[in-house]
């Protein structure tokens, strides 16, 4: 424990160059008496630690000295300011152990490249819920976390969205994939290896059960290769649709991916109202209506039969319910 302080005190000397003894007490939560005796292990040690005396005095390494235990080049350091996740990482429970990742980072570089690094810190944030959405709540995270990495198996509770909605299964968890602000657990369980969403987990049970992670297996090809299965099992259909001109010029602003993509992929050309006509792809028809009767009378289905007569029916429904 000593030691990882010890190591802490000459990263921190080194990345804010002047500290008091009271500054260092309170960022390591220890006494001023302990900071005393580690300040003198460090220079009992080699380093070449001292102190200015007066009110702007503190503890200061001598100018050019550098620890190079932190095993990265300035390049490496600096690059990886750029990937920083405060909040995936506190959700995992890994604050404390990226705060002093960072602290590491920083002591790796020289000053100039110091300060291009935290320009970096403050300049660029990742935010990765969707407009309109909060993160999910996952209680489980950090115990999903904790078996990924120690290859333990879990059992668990799990509502999917088909029947029977809850279902009891040992998962053997590969890894964890952040997608939109949702977690989900790439584990393997009788069937295969498949994708769970961790905010799905009901109840969480750890084992003391070792599992084999298989040979070759790649976290981030798997999850692409799902990616790409989704997709393409996603649109089972199309559905020709007229944009009225007002919605067309709205369209961006409402973030329309699928209806965007299929103007641009289409090239369709107005027609003398102003209005556009294309196919998008569709998942289902309840799906297709559900998406589509939000933009009122400024869309209108002309095929298939089926997604006229259910957008017919959810107008009705809404149009009694006002009435």
């Amino acid at each position: 424990m000593r030691s990882s302080r010890l190591l802490q005190i000459l990263l921190l000397l080194q990345t804010r160059r002047r500290l008091t003894a009271r500054e260092l007490a309170e960022e390591l939560e220890v006494s001023l008496r302990t900071i005393y005796r580690d300040v003198e292990a460090l220079a009992a040690a080699g380093v070449p630690v001292y102190a200015d005396q007066g009110r702007a005095g503190g503890y200061r390494l001598v100018d050019g000295y550098r620890t190079k235990l932190t095993g990265l080049n300035e390049g490496e350091a600096a690059a990886l300011f750029l990937v920083g996740m405060p909040g995936p990482a506190a959700a995992l429970g890994l604050t404390e152990q990226t705060s002093a990742a960072e602290l590491k980072l920083l002591a790796a570089l020289a000053p100039d490249q110091r300060d291009r690094a935290g320009r970096l810190k403050n300049r660029f944030h990742l935010d990765l819920p969707a407009w309109y959405r909060d993160a999910e709540d996952s209680p489980y995270l950090s115990s999903v976390a904790s078996a990924v990495l120690e290859d333990r198996r879990i059992k668990v509770i799990y509502r999917r969205w088909e029947a029977p909605r809850e279902v009891e299964r040992t998962l053997e968890p590969y890894g964890l994939v952040l997608k939109n602000g949702s977690w989900y657990v790439v584990a393997a369980a009788p069937g295969g290896v498949r994708t769970y969403r961790v905010s799905n987990i009901l109840q969480l049970a750890p084992t003391e059960e070792v599992f084999d992670r298989p040979a070759g297996f790649e976290l981030a090809k798997f999850w692409q290769a799902h990616l790409d299965r989704f997709e393409e099992q996603r649109f089972t259909s199309e559905a020709v649709v007229r944009i009225a001109p007002q919605l067309v010029a709205r369209l961006a602003d409402l973030s329309a991916t699928l209806l965007l993509k299929a103007i641009g992929d289409t090239g369709a050309e107005p027609a003398e109202d102003g209005s556009v006509t294309v196919a998008v792809p569709i998942e289902s028809v309840g799906n297709a209506a559900e998406q589509l009767i939000r933009y009122g009378g400024l869309l209108e289905v002309l095929e298939p039969a089926e997604l006229r007569a259910e957008l017919k029916r959810l107008a009705g429904a809404v149009s009694a319910l006002y009435s």
